[in-house]
């Protein structure tokens, strides 16, 4: 395909594919006249997990760089792909040395490597999942908020039925490398904000069924009833009747 149905496919302008190509991202296309290139389906789904990247998870062209080339050294790696795109895990150049005041202190790290261990979450080395949990942990602390690892576990099960939905949707969209890494950054970043939704929404519901709508407060129509209490009766019914 030219230059401008790739351009068209993938919602990517022509200047900025240009662009991509001159910063190594995307691979020069086929030469077939001076000044035209002919470019194929790898172009456009490699295209797409940029556009992935940068668009949609955020990150700087140059941080896509870094894990588009360790993609490329470990492409039959399904797994470390995953992670990659994700972030779970870092390309191994862009390993930075914490800065001031990033240090995590030893007792939330501890916490967070009990977690790890109730869970037998297999974790690859390059993750940085164990330490970010650990400073949130560690940021908690600071502000009165002090949680164990007996407290995250059962939040960590449910993270874990959440992981197999996850998983479940990337299988569904075929076994291509290139194409389930991008599936993989648009379920996952963009489904974020629906699952806090989903949370606020199931913490309202879960508040009105232990406490009830405030004092002199009707119940919005068709709420549930809070626990304990029957649902009122609709006209011409005897409440509680069969």
């Amino acid at each position: 395909m030219r230059i401008s149905e790739l351009s068209r496919r993938s919602g990517v302008p022509i200047a900025t594919i240009k662009y991509y190509i001159r910063e190594k991202l995307l691979p020069a296309g086929n030469p077939t006249a001076h000044n035209q290139a002919d470019y194929d389906e790898r172009h456009l789904r490699r295209l797409r997990l940029i556009r992935a990247l940068v668009s949609v998870r955020g990150l700087s062209v140059s941080a896509a760089s870094d894990i588009l080339a360790a993609l490329s050294e470990n492409e039959e790696n399904t797994h470390l792909a995953l992670g990659l795109v994700l972030g779970a895990m870092q390309a191994e150049e862009r390993k930075k040395p914490p800065q001031e005041g990033e240090e995590v202190a030893a007792g939330p790290m501890a916490e967070a490597e009990r977690l790890i261990d109730a869970t037998g979450w297999q974790l690859h080395p390059l993750s940085t999942g164990r330490t970010q949990l650990a400073r949130s942990l560690q940021s908690m602390a600071q502000v009165g908020l002090h949680l164990d690892w007996q407290t995250l576990l059962p939040y960590a099960r449910l993270a874990e039925q959440t992981a197999v939905l996850d998983l479940d949707q990337l299988s569904a969209g075929g076994d291509d490398r290139l194409s389930l890494a991008e599936r993989a950054v648009q379920v996952t970043v963009l489904l974020e904000p629906v699952l806090m939704i989903l949370r606020r929404m199931a913490q309202e519901s879960e508040s009105f069924s232990r406490y009830g709508s405030p004092p002199g407060e009707e119940p919005p129509a068709g709420a549930r009833p809070a626990a304990g209490e029957e649902p009122a009766a609709a006209p011409g019914e005897t409440p509680g009747a069969a």
